[in-house]
């Protein structure tokens, strides 16, 4: 859908809801059923277009898609407009118009688009059931009418003045759908109230008899049509659960700013300001992930069920989460219904139960997704590859075809799923094969001599990549360096080392952290002095990842020693073979020489190789800080220790323990989230504007979720897991925990990035 167009409608919901205060409205009863929907209400909505959304023109709708949808249920979400929108404009208009055409389908359609029929989905009979489960309300073939006997649950609405039920039940030949006026002789409706102030049917029916011409449809269209009509509501339930959540924080975030105790606001305390920033985390990712299934799916006829329940699941947690977190951190005032959180948390708690909870909607994940069996996926059986395609037009399976066949056939298999970070002369002819086929740079433009790829496809070629275990090369050249001279490099410095980049005649490494100046930059001690057209470096700098095997340095170092801390810091490139530079390597946890000490002894630097002008580096820095937070946060880690879980869990039967089973389950969602929250990023970069502070979020799932990978391999382990070595009981558990333990430390400590997150994005006081 046009971005504008949907800009425009989400404009337009809300400015019409935000004419009358909904929550008071739930709060005294006001548009409460089943005493009846405020008709002046429910005729603005239909006015409004809002009931015709998802309906196609020939039916009398707007015939836009599940977008507009998503964009009007957030803004509900956020005002708590208590009539019931995706129950009739979303569940009963989808069952219907998946319904083949008929002159009674004709009829109801036009009715709910006007505004002028109430009607309802009943299709559930029990708790916890799925949508495709057998179901026991019969429909017995008598004449020209059927004879309907059963009971069904759950259905929304419930009204005095409702018109009618769409109702599944089981014929001989298989599903049936019918259209139930209310009213019938043998249809009983009884009425429970929702935990938010609506209201649920339950029907019980008894020789209920209706003609032929009720029954909208049969067999797999009937079914379908109900499947359909109950995904299309999840995700508008998604999109309602994140209006939620994102009111509630927009209401906590004031109050912590204004509260005061102990004499500061409460929202300087730092305990409160990561508990918030792991709340907004859990936000970013539910809507990352509405917006990748928006993008990908926004047709009702073609969602993908699975994708579905991983985003309502997602989207519950975050909102539920957010409102627990909100009534805790406004107090006792919280807990009293004069706060409007309180009504914020009911209408979570009915979103999440109604249609499947978030833990069912991970167990329905699990069932509609199997584990990926043990034989690799097929790849393209060519050995010739294009070095450059239109890689955007090329159909995605067949992209994925070909990079499969080109990992089958020419990475080295002694390589694949190393349990650490492999040294130059293990992965250099690797390197080499990549720069020679065109495909070393993934992410740079064609201009510069990458294959220009979008986030999606990038996303693509790295789950390609960690499918296959091919090792990360060294590369702080291709993920920092060339981003950043591609945007701030001067043309001579593009040309002298964006090509040596992709031939791998130039190896990077980074040099920011120092000696007690780790995650506090500004505080770096390394000094370069200009001397005529060279700059005289002396210092040191920690933790710089495989230097040993680097040619080059990028560095921050202090010019200005008189300027604020910020103000004199400059962006320097450096050849590692200057003279008075001095390299040691320092053993990790696992005995891996990982990490250096740069030492710097009156290095002599050419001025030409600063970067962005002369004191202009914290600028700099913080755009490759950026960038360095969208390589951490990469799923690649987090893909490659699943991918060794799923194999390890398959080798040992753990799948078949429903425990095991749920907590992969958990971690795989992680997984594909943390793919959504990348691919948002990612445009951001691919578009060329600067990345926000909120990439601190991508960086710390990134990472914790790796960690808790890691974590659940050694459990899985058992015994095994105190091998130092690779065994094929334990696989790689050691050295995969080993690896992921200082991932929250690089890049800036996850402790860190949550107080960006909470000062900059939040706006919390300090």
């Amino acid at each position: 859908m046009d971005q504008d167009l949907l800009a425009q409608l989400r404009d337009s919901a809300r400015d019409l809801l935000s004419r009358d205060n909904h929550a008071a409205r739930v709060r005294d009863g006001r548009g409460r059923l089943p005493s009846g929907h405020e008709a002046a209400s429910w005729r603005d909505l239909a006015a409004a277009g809002w009931l015709a959304i998802l309906l196609a023109e020939r039916d009398g709708g707007l015939g836009l898609d599940l977008a507009a949808v998503a964009a009007v249920a957030e803004e509900i979400g956020r005002s708590l407009l208590p009539e019931p929108f995706t129950a009739v404009a979303v569940q009963a208009a989808q069952a219907l118009s998946a319904c083949p055409d008929s002159p009674l389908r004709a009829q109801l359609l036009e009715r709910l688009a006007g505004g002028r029929l109430l009607a309802a989905l009943a299709w559930q009979e029990r708790a916890g059931q799925q949508d495709d489960d057998p179901i026991d309300t019969r429909a017995e073939a008598d004449g020209e009418h059927y004879r309907l006997h059963g009971h069904k649950t759950f259905a929304l609405p419930a009204a005095a003045d409702l018109d009618g039920w769409l109702l599944s039940a089981r014929g001989d030949a298989g599903w049936l759908l019918f259209w139930l006026p209310a009213g019938l002789p043998g249809l009983t409706p009884s009425y429970s109230p929702g935990i938010d102030g609506s209201m649920m049917a339950s029907l019980r029916l008894e020789q209920v008899t209706v003609p032929r011409a009720h029954a909208l449809a049969g067999g797999d269209a009937a079914r379908d049509a109900v499947r359909q009509a109950n995904d299309a509501s999840r995700l508008a339930q998604s999109a309602e659960l994140l209006g939620v959540a994102r009111q509630a924080l927009a209401l906590t975030l004031p109050y912590l700013a204004s509260r005061q105790q102990f004499g500061r606001p409460i929202g300087s305390f730092q305990a409160l300001q990561h508990r918030l920033a792991d709340a907004h985390i859990q936000l970013e990712l539910a809507a990352a992930g509405l917006d990748e299934a928006l993008e990908e799916q926004a047709d009702p006829a073609r969602l993908d069920s699975a994708r579905v329940s991983r985003l309502k699941a997602r989207c519950a947690d975050a909102a539920i989460g957010m409102c627990r977190l909100a009534i805790q951190l406004h107090g006792a005032i919280g807990y009293t219904d004069e706060c409007d959180i309180g009504l914020y948390f009911k209408r979570a708690l009915h979103l999440n139960a109604w249609l499947g909870n978030a833990e069912h909607q991970r167990r329905r994940y699990r069932k509609l997704r199997p584990q990926i069996a043990d034989a690799e996926p097929e790849a393209a059986a060519t050995a010739d590859y294009p070095r450059d395609a239109d890689w955007e037009a090329m159909p995605e399976d067949d992209f994925r075809r070909m990079l499969r066949g080109f990992f089958s056939s020419r990475y080295p298999p002694a390589l694949r799923h190393p349990p650490r970070r492999l040294r130059w002369h293990e992965i250099h002819d690797w390197y080499l094969t990549l720069s020679r086929q065109g495909w070393i740079a993934p992410a740079w433009p064609k201009a510069f001599g990458g294959m220009g790829l979008s986030p999606a496809r990038h996303l693509a070629f790295i789950e390609e990549q960690e499918r296959h275990g091919v090792a990360r090369a060294p590369d702080q050249g291709i993920v920092m360096v060339g981003p950043l001279l591609i945007r701030h490099g001067s043309p001579e410095q593009q040309q002298r080392f964006l090509p040596s980049i992709l031939s791998g005649e130039h190896i990077w490494c980074q040099g920011y952290s120092e000696p007690n100046a780790g995650s506090d930059l500004a505080s770096l001690r390394t000094e370069a002095v200009a001397d005529g057209e060279e700059f005289v470096v002396n210092g040191q700098k920690t933790w710089t990842t495989l230097a040993q095997d680097a040619t080059h340095i990028f560095t921050l170092v202090r010019t200005d020693p008189r300027a604020r801390q910020q103000a004199g810091i400059s962006f320097l490139l450096i050849d590692l073979a200057t003279p008075g530079i001095t390299i040691r390597p320092i053993a990790t946890l696992a005995g891996h020489e990982e990490f250096c000490e740069v030492f710097f002894d009156q290095a002599r630097v050419p001025a030409a190789n600063l970067v962005g002008g002369l004191n202009q580096g914290w600028n700099i820095a913080k755009a490759l800080l950026g960038f360095e937070r969208i390589f951490l946060g990469s799923p690649q880690q987090a893909q490659q220790a699943l991918a060794q879980l799923a194999a390890q869990a398959r080798a040992q039967g753990d799948f078949d323990d429903p425990v095991f089973a749920d907590r992969y389950t958990r971690l795989e969602l992680d997984v594909a989230d943390l793919g959504a929250l990348y691919k948002h990023f990612a445009a951001i970069v691919r578009r060329g504007e600067a990345l926000p502070p909120a990439v601190s979020a991508l960086k710390i799932w990134a990472t914790e979720t790796y960690q808790r990978i890691s974590l659940e391999l050694m459990d899985l382990a058992g015994e095994y897991g105190s091998w130092a070595d690779a065994d094929p009981h334990a696989g790689q558990a050691p050295a995969l925990l080993f690896n992921a333990t200082p991932a929250s430390i690089y890049g800036g400590s996850n402790e860190i990035q949550r107080n960006i997150l909470a000062r900059h994005v939040l706006q919390l006081p300090a």
